[in-house]
């Protein structure tokens, strides 16, 4: 977690005298995931008193017009318009249908007339994009999806992106990641509001934990090789594509531009603009993603490993894997399998391969528990869920992730954004 609220001027939380604390407006889009509208429905919608849970008055709010169709094949209609957003101390966005779409431009006034009126803005996932394109992450911490941390960063340059969080508390404005870092957000929204001992009252009936941090499932560990989808139509594709392949050859950047035909001052310049990162460090991430498979599925010492990424030595493997997982190699590789299942045959052979990687947010959840979990918390808030043909989905946008290069669990201050000082690869 990021706590940083003492850069929000005293001036922007003071909460407008028509704005109540306890009322947490939700604001749903059409196209919206089912799991993430629901995890605030749940956390502030039903009545736990006798459980110890302070109540929340829930406002479900249709961020537009009508009909709004979600994902599982569900129509649902809110029985709140944006209207209802004025009286909200704490507005709530789960989740935004794609991020290569623009959030409707009234949803948008109303979030910042939330906020000049002292509310809390909350982004679950992809809700941070509406954030964003509100302009109230501007100079701000935050995270979202590692997968869309990358575009989220690219798109909004002023915004200090850090994926490796499962959430960033910024005094008024808080993001999570992913699915089920949504929990753990509304989890803290209460324990600030009310104590630890609520929110370990209302954790318990959620059958969650009460409170997790980003090393507990990993989450820091998650980088990914992909790309912004624009760069598909471009010429720095078929480079790419090359250096992907020939990870485990010493070559650097002065070699991929020049199989780009192209300066390396230019191919900086167009590289940056394509995926927001510098080429440098998308090179040395791929080389540390690299050599986390190899740990993860094969057997090969730390040395081996270091030159089948293409590493000049094992002290650089050893420097850029730390800087990035906050592990050494050899660290890392023993907690991997002490995570793994043990006996009865389930333990994964290793070998070379590259391996599917396991989907550690939905496994803490339990088999079936999201959409367990997004079916119980549409009963009883006011929305009419009616069975409808295939519905939308949020489209993927995938692309390289910009990770911080300070070390995992430093959380006070702005985050350093990779690219600001280049070093040598090997």
């Amino acid at each position: 977690m990021s706590q940083d609220s003492a850069a929000v001027p005293d001036a922007a939380r003071k909460l407008a005298a028509r704005r109540r604390r306890e009322i947490v407006a939700v604001l749903l889009f059409s196209g919206g995931p089912i799991f993430e509208s629901s995890i605030p429905l749940s956390v502030f919608g039903i009545d736990r008193q006798d459980a110890g849970v302070p109540r929340y008055r829930l406002l479900v709010c249709a961020g537009e017009d009508a009909p709004l169709r979600t994902t599982g094949g569900l129509e649902l209609s809110a029985p709140y318009g944006l209207e209802a957003i004025s009286r909200a101390g704490t507005v709530v966005v789960p989740a935004w249908r794609s991020i290569t779409q623009a959030p409707p431009p009234a949803a948008l006034d109303a979030l910042r007339r939330a906020h000049e009126e002292g509310a809390r803005i909350v982004g679950l996932c992809t809700g941070a994009f509406v954030l964003a394109a509100a302009g109230l992450l501007d100079g701000r911490p935050a995270t979202t999806h590692w997968m869309y941390a990358p575009t989220l960063a690219k798109r909004y340059p002023s915004v200090h992106v850090d994926p490796r969080e499962l959430f960033v508390d910024d005094g008024d404005v808080l993001t999570s990641a992913g699915t089920a870092a949504g929990i753990d957000l509304c989890l803290h929204i209460v324990r600030t509001d009310h104590g630890a001992d609520a929110a370990n009252a209302l954790a318990r009936r959620l059958v969650v934990p009460p409170r997790r941090t980003a090393s507990d499932l990993g989450h820091q560990r998650y980088l990914d090789r992909s790309l912004p989808e624009e760069i598909g139509a471009d010429p720095l594709a078929e480079v790419v594509a090359w250096a992907l392949e020939h990870l485990h050859e010493q070559f650097d950047v002065e070699t991929l531009a020049a199989r780009a035909y192209m300066s390396r001052r230019t191919f900086d310049r167009r590289f940056r603009s394509l995926t927001g990162s510098a080429p440098l460090q998308w090179l040395i991430t791929q080389r540390v993603l690299q050599a986390q498979r190899l740990l993860e599925t094969s057997d090969y010492s730390v040395d081996e490993v270091a030159g089948r990424c293409g590493f000049r030595s094992p002290v650089a493997l050893r420097g850029h894997f730390r800087r990035q997982l906050g592990a050494s190699p050899a660290a890392y590789r023993a907690a991997y399998r002490a995570r793994r299942p043990q006996g009865g045959g389930s333990e994964p052979s290793l070998r070379p391969e590259r391996a599917e990687r396991p989907e550690r947010e939905r496994a803490a959840l339990g088999a079936g528990g999201a959409e367990r979990f997004a079916a119980a918390a549409l009963a009883g808030h006011g929305l009419a869920a009616v069975e409808t043909g295939e519905a939308g989905k949020p489209q993927s946008d995938a692309y390289a992730s910009r990770l911080a290069e300070t070390p995992v669990g430093r959380t006070a201050g702005r985050p350093v954004l990779p690219g600001q000082r280049e070093r040598p690869v090997g």
